[in-house]
């Protein structure tokens, strides 16, 4: 593992710009797609020979535009990485959600079709699954599919409304939950699609946020037509692929979580700057001293409690039920450091915009009006309480 170790280093010392090895803005993220946007030519030369390498996907299999490195040797790039300091060469939902069910449950033609695509950048996907009467509640979505012939040619006439669909504006593809068995019991009557996002009847209006940023979108579907062929899995059996898919994206939305939070200027340093010290260097007032040093011991448990994750993964075990689990703690965290920063900042963490605020300060306050949403987003926290206890635990209702 040493041998493998000192390539990759040498690989990443140069394949890897320097202006690569330093923490991105979320405006600075790469996530390709048919027209992808790079903030620099770094970025752009980054992500293509990382995808040339398979460094995007590390643990596919080859054919399917991935590394085919085995858990340990992904392991050691992660680490590498992180030595240096490298960006995420490519940000994808393909690759945090779509990849790992099309692994388990995509036919051959379908992984060749679409992985590598992926894993390249080269396909920009996004979510269908909420809707405006189907959030919480997922199962009891309402977009219909009626097939339409039999054979190769066969389709499906998609019509219906997905809601909350991140970045549908941008996206190429979009991956998404369809009712093909009206009849039927809720849970056995969805199916999962993936949608060519230019096909005809599909139109998208972002909803901005109570921060003025707009990564979600609504999108409508007026009888869309779908290749049944682009369909995952057996006609009604969509609910477990989405749940199994949403194992991954909560998953990655706690590594994300922590890996933001780690890049963050501490909590304390932030207070000290403006609000002082006592003659004994510690801040004067108590209770905001107790209540830095518990987020920070709770950031600490929760960066432990991921490396326990990520070992058991490295064993073969993909997410489980500590998936529900880190979701739940990483979001609610965030959302505990980011009400922190703007107490300490008093004032001047309450700005929008003008002379009176510096851009850090306007940044902290858009991003704790953004945390709202960490606890909605890919499961809401009560939903995620009420799982835990149900499926994983074993409480009784």
């Amino acid at each position: 593992m040493q041998a493998f170790r000192d390539e990759v280093r040498a690989w990443l010392e140069t394949a890897c710009p320097v202006s690569m090895r330093t923490p991105a803005k979320e405006s600075e993220d790469v996530w390709g797609g048919r027209k992808p946007w790079f903030p620099s030519e770094d970025a752009r030369l980054w992500m293509q020979r990382a995808a040339e390498r398979g460094f995007t996907a590390p643990t596919w299999p080859r054919a399917y535009g991935g590394a085919g490195l085995s858990r340990d040797q992904a392991r050691v790039l992660a680490e590498e990485m992180k030595r240096l300091g490298c960006r995420t060469p490519l940000k994808s939902f393909g690759i945090w959600m779509l990849g790992p069910v099309l692994l388990e449950y995509g036919s051959e033609a379908q992984k060749l079709q679409f992985l590598p695509g992926i894993a390249r950048g080269e396909t920009r996907w996004c979510q269908g699954y909420s809707e405006p009467g189907a959030g919480s509640d997922l199962a009891s979505l309402a977009t219909r599919a009626l097939r339409d012939g039999d054979g190769p040619t066969a389709s499906y006439v998609v019509s219906g409304q997905k809601i909350w669909t991140s970045h549908a504006d941008k996206a190429d593809w979009m991956f998404c939950l369809v009712r093909t068995g009206a009849e039927q019991p809720k849970h056995e009557g969805i199916s999962f699609l993936l949608i060519d996002m230019q096909s005809p009847g599909i139109s998208v209006r972002p909803i901005e946020l109570i921060s003025g940023a707009s990564p979600f979108c609504e999108t409508f579907l007026d009888e869309v037509r779908v290749p049944v062929a682009q369909r995952i899995g057996p006609e009604g059996g969509g609910w477990t692929i989405a749940k199994k898919l949403l194992e991954h994206e909560r998953a990655a939305i706690s590594q994300l979580r922590d890996s933001a939070s780690s890049e963050e200027e501490p909590l304390e340093t932030l207070a000290k700057r403006y609000l002082g010290t006592g003659a004994d260097g510690a801040l004067a007032d108590p209770a905001l001293r107790d209540r830095i040093t518990q987020a920070n011991m709770d950031f600490l448990c929760n960066q432990l409690t991921l490396r326990r994750s990520a070992a058991a993964a490295q064993s073969g075990r993909g997410p489980g039920g500590e998936a529900l689990m880190l979701k739940l703690y990483a979001t609610e965290l965030n959302k505990r450091r980011r009400e922190l920063k703007v107490v300490i900042e008093g004032f001047q963490g309450l700005g929008w915009d003008g002379d009176g605020f510096s851009a850090e300060e306007l940044r902290h306050t858009r991003e704790w009006l953004r945390s709202r949403a960490n606890s909605i987003e890919g499961g809401s926290s009560e939903i995620q309480l009420n799982i835990i206890a149900k499926r994983v635990l074993g409480l009784p209702d």
